[in-house]
């Protein structure tokens, strides 16, 4: 019977603790401040008072925060939820961006 070799485990847990806390931290809320920016901007084009639409997307952000923050540690892989986390941001920002650009 053969064995599959399992991922090596990192040399430096703490060192892996660490990148997970970065990760966390910093891609949670660039994560967050991408999703308050586009469901801002997109709320407030499709006639929502922009206060309004500003608190809810606010809301939502503090929920993807707190979702994006648990899932990083319980993530088995941190390069894809590095990947996501940096992608998606940067998709909602550009997204916020472009139809901020629409509405001016």
């Amino acid at each position: 019977m053969s064995t599959i070799p399992h991922p090596v485990a990192p040399r430096s847990p703490r060192l892996h603790l660490a990148a997970r806390i970065v990760a966390a931290i910093f891609g949670g809320y660039g994560f967050a401040w991408g999703i308050v920016a586009a469901g801002a901007s997109l709320m407030y084009a499709a006639g929502m008072d922009f206060h309004d639409a500003e608190f809810l997307a606010s809301l939502f952000g503090v929920l993807a925060f707190l979702a994006v923050f648990l899932w990083t540690f319980a993530a088995r892989r941190l390069w894809v939820v590095c990947t996501v986390l940096l992608g998606g941001g940067a998709l909602l920002a550009a997204a916020a961006s472009f139809v901020q650009s629409q509405l001016v």
